[in-house]
């Protein structure tokens, strides 16, 4: 999802369906149960059989000791964030795992040698509240007098929020605090807040977010806050938010009954005042300016413009009903806008084109928009890290599969210099990347990076991994992977990303190729690059992995269940793997504009035949699969994987097991977490793969 005021709109979902006949009880439905004492007693077994054999393999103790360097290291790259008039940055090592929030003025940063200050240590909190606490970010006054603190219990999407004082350093006694929920904040002014959280019952959406948001002031209970917006509980959610221009803060409902639809309202005079902008439209505020992302062609004010590109027009006079909009930014037909970030004056557009990054920084010049792009080399990516409303230097990096990320300053005429760079953390000498096109079931050219040493031999026995995601318009790009670089390439193994639709690496027509009945288009993609990499040489099915998490484990769960012939080890992480119960499993409700609604027979009818958790067999030659979860997992339902290996073992295949306590949606709160997730994952590989 592009880092936007997203737009959103209602829709009304239907009732659950009965089970069909054929449907029978759920054996494991008990393992939903996260913190039952049999559930945990379940994990716990399995976690202690996967760590004893995959520890006393060879490469288990290298792997972690390696990893955890990487992740502690100290001459990684500060990336810092613009507050106000100093840079702050979030920092974990081997003696801070938990983290220091800290602060530095801009000509310290710059000098090279930093001289940090520490604001908060997540460390130090922990202990002293015995609680488990990975630091949420914070929500800051317009002067960042004040911020509003977001905690999160071991890395789970809920925080608690506490009202934090920039200057002395301390949570502010008698502050604004609230529990701990999936919730969202935005300050009105020193004295009030909107407040979108868990009001009660009832004030909660059936995906596990707020449904309304109030206005909240200081002194007086949460419970006699004044209503704002309230959407259905159907609906996905409502978030409060702020958009700071520079010289004035637009406070905004968002309202977002599913996942790519909705309605954007802005607060003047004390109303919400609705954007009427296409449902599925990104608007963003440049000063006066509205700038709008299209997904689906849009007549407006006279013009015809196609999906996909960047359209503005002054805010006041759209408020005021006008629509005489220009274009920003149309992308040609390789080419994707893929962020919309702003700085005091100006529009900074990371796009691609042919899935490699190009940066763009857009000024409105005479009622026109020009621009300039940043340089940069080929089969890399380009990403804006900080910006502010009050300036327009802004920060961003470049990185490339082999080359380590590079962090550059933009100045206010567009000048750029080097800031740091990340010093290689693995041999990559004799590396090269390629770019190639597998052809799909449906003829549709699939483009893929492939990154391995020079002159390998094309006989089948290269260890190669594998990796996609394929949903949810997210990209994937070139990346350096200090990790996969020390675990894998180093090691002589091939890996290679693809860009399967599902994704938003040629636009959104990309990613809705692969929406709901279509489905099985994004799993027919992964599967041709996997039949190219084996038709030319590169691996066979004996030495391909694959890897994958989110959605991406569904794509994982998906391949071991419809072509399990292709692959010699599978790691599903984090994975969704029910999916006739997903929408009833945490945020799983919100994702249904993705897959679709499995309470309608129509529905299910087509998301039954890819579902992993009810096409697992009997009798089948599965590789010997790895799924990982975290019990902290608030978004994805931990059940899933847990279910998933229950079956599995119940029909007697061999299989890894893995879930971490800490960790949220990922693979852990601390470096020593992560490193054990990593070791563990690529002793796996390496065991399952090596010739």
């Amino acid at each position: 999802m592009r880092n936007a005021i997203p737009g959103l709109t209602i829709i009304t979902l239907l009732t659950a369906a009965p089970l069909s006949a054929q449907e029978k009880p759920d054996p494991f439905l008990w393992l939903e149960e996260v913190e039952s004492k049999r559930a945990l007693e379940w994990v716990e077994a399995r976690n202690a059989a996967t760590v004893a054999e995959l520890s006393k393999t060879p490469d288990y103790q290298p792997l972690f000791e390696r990893v955890r360097k990487i992740l502690d290291a100290r001459d990684r790259i500060a990336f810092p964030s613009i507050l106000g008039d100093r840079l702050y940055n979030f920092w974990q090592d081997a003696e801070n795992p938990r983290g220091l929030w800290r602060r530095s003025s801009w000509e310290s940063y710059l000098g090279g040698n930093p001289e940090w200050e520490t604001v908060l240590d997540i460390d130090a909190l922990a202990r002293a509240e015995n609680v488990p606490w990975s630091f949420g970010g914070a929500d800051c006054l317009p002067d960042y007098s004040r911020c509003l603190v977001s905690l999160s219990r071991g890395g789970a999407d809920a925080v608690q929020v506490r009202e934090f004082d920039m200057q002395s350093r301390q949570f502010i006694a008698g502050g604004f605090a609230l529990p701990e929920a999936k919730l969202s904040t935005a300050w009105v002014d020193t004295n009030t807040l909107l407040v979108g959280t868990d009001f009660g019952p009832g004030s909660m959406s059936e995906s596990g977010y707020a449904r309304i948001v109030k206005l909240w002031k200081r002194g007086t209970p949460l419970a006699a806050a004044s209503t704002l917006f309230e959407a259905p509980a159907t609906d996905m959610g409502v978030w409060a938010g702020a958009v700071e221009t520079g010289d004035r803060v637009y406070q905004i409902v968002q309202h977002r009954p599913n996942f790519y639809e909705g309605t954007t309202y802005v607060r003047q005079d004390g109303k919400l005042v609705k954007l009427e902008l296409p449902l599925d439209a990104d608007p963003y505020i440049l000063g006066d300016q509205l700038a709008v992302y299209i997904r689906s062609p849009w007549d407006v004010g006279g013009g015809k413009y196609t999906a996909g590109s960047l359209l503005a027009t002054s805010l006041t006079d759209f408020l005021a009903g006008q629509r005489a909009f220009v274009p920003v930014l149309v992308p040609g037909p390789r080419e994707t806008i893929q962020s919309v970030t702003t700085t005091r004056r100006h529009l900074l557009g990371s796009m691609l084109n042919n899935v490699q990054g190009v940066l763009r920084r857009y000024a409105l010049v005479d009622g026109a928009w020009q621009f300039d792009t940043v340089p940069a080399p080929p089969m890399g990516s380009i990403g804006v890290v900080a910006t502010s409303p009050h300036t327009d230097r802004y920060f961003f990096t470049y990185a490339g599969f082999t080359q380590p990320t590079t962090l550059y300053l933009a100045d206010e005429t567009g000048k750029v210099a080097l800031v740091r760079s990340l010093p290689e953390q693995f041999d990559a000498q004799g590396l090269m990347v390629e770019q190639h096109e597998a052809t799909s079931k449906d003829g549709t050219k699939i483009p893929f990076f492939i990154i391995h040493r020079e002159g390998i031999a094309h006989d089948g026995t290269n260890p190669t991994l594998l990796y996609a995601y394929g949903g949810f318009e997210v990209s994937q790009t070139p990346s350096y992977s200090a990790v996969t670089g020390a675990s894998w390439l180093e090691r002589g193994g091939v890996y290679v990303v693809a860009n399967i639709r599902g994704g938003g690496e040629f636009g959104p027509a990309w990613h809705r190729a692969g929406l709901k009945e279509n489905r099985q288009r994004i799993y027919d993609d992964f599967f041709a690059v996997a039949q190219f990499l084996i038709d030319h040489g590169v691996t066979s099915p004996a030495h391909l992995g694959i890897m994958g998490g989110s959605n991406g484990g569904l794509l994982m769960g998906v391949a071991l269940t419809q072509r399990p012939e292709l692959f010699g080890a599978i790691v599903v992480q984090v994975p969704l793997i029910d999916m006739q119960r997903y929408h009833k499993l945490l945020a799983g409700a919100s994702w249904m504009a993705e897959y679709g609604n499995p309470d309608i027979p129509a529905e299910w009818s087509y998301i039954a035949k890819y579902s992993p958790y009810q096409n697992v067999q009997p009798g089948m030659k599965y590789p010997r699969v790895f799924i990982t979860t975290t019990t902290r997992d608030d978004r994805v339902h931990p059940g899933h994987a847990r279910k998933l290996a229950a079956k599995l073992e119940t029909l007697g295949y061999p299989l890894y097991y893995f879930e971490n306590t800490e960790g949220g949606h990922g693979s852990g709160v601390t470096s020593e977490q992560r490193a054990r997730a990593y070791a563990l994952t690529y002793s796996y590989l390496w065991q399952q793969l090596k010739p």
